[in-house]
């Protein structure tokens, strides 16, 4: 293995054993919230509702569930690891090492990429004992949850590397991130809100993503995903890059 490859798995290694030594908020805590989501939304909210676009409410929800469930896992991993490594000074440690500005961000990237993917199959696993999950087009799946991670997860970096205490993590994953998520589609179909909340949906970038993996899941989605998929590599790529500006600078990480 090359010096640029072992650095590359030590520095991920680092970030994904951090998050593993907590099993109980990293795998307890998503167990618990899918169960209770599935729960309320199929028991109590299913018979009422009823179906949507052909499938069960419970059915149709389940693939928001797992998006949210890599979304949210992907970012605050990635926020709250630089932040707590900025204020440990340890970040300086990283970038005086012969690590690459790129490496560190790619291994900060991959370890919540990773913990992203690891709770959305929890997620995924457990849903499908509780109810038939179909999955009809692992073309659009797979790179459609690929995209998602990896943006959520460069904005945790993002995020992370401009925060300057916990409270902006905070505020970013409480006032910005999940209000777009919960009012991106996750428990509805846009197409049955009056106007305009049907247009304001459509400014709501998670309602894309959102778009994507049902598709991927249940054949679903109320427009182009290929239209979605070209935007969302376009937005990944955009952050990604400007992060990688970021660490390459030491933009608000050297002291």
């Amino acid at each position: 293995m090359s010096p640029t490859m072992v650095r590359l798995v030590s520095l991920t290694r680092r970030e994904v054993s951090r998050f593993m030594k907590i099993p109980r908020q990293t795998l307890g805590a998503p167990l618990l919230e899918t169960f209770l989501y599935i729960s309320v939304f199929g028991a109590a909210l299913g018979s009422r509702v009823g179906d949507l676009d052909g499938y069960s409410y419970v059915v149709f929800v389940i693939p928001g569930l797992i998006m949210m469930a890599f979304a949210i896992n992907a970012f605050t991993n990635n926020a709250s690891s630089i932040l707590q490594q900025k204020f440990q000074r340890a970040i300086d440690d990283q970038l005086s090492s012969p690590a690459s500005p790129g490496q560190l961000l790619l291994a900060f990237t991959l370890g919540g990429f990773f913990r992203g993917l690891l709770i959305s199959m929890i997620t995924f696993a457990v849903a499908s004992l509780l109810v038939d999950l179909p999955v009809k087009h692992l073309y659009i799946l797979f790179p459609a949850l690929f995209l998602v991670g990896w943006f959520f997860a460069q904005l945790g970096v993002f995020v992370g590397v401009r925060a300057e205490q916990f409270d902006d993590v905070s505020f970013a994953q409480t006032f910005i991130l999940q209000p777009l998520i919960f009012l991106g589609g996750v428990f509805y179909s846009a197409s049955l809100l009056p106007e305009p909340y049907q247009t304001l949906t459509q400014f709501n970038p998670v309602y894309y993503m959102i778009s994507l993996v049902r598709y991927g899941f249940l054949g679903i989605a109320d427009i182009s995903v290929w239209l979605c998929l070209a935007a969302l590599t376009a937005a990944a790529g955009a952050l990604t890059l400007v992060n990688y500006r970021m660490f390459k600078s030491g933009y608000k990480l050297r002291s």
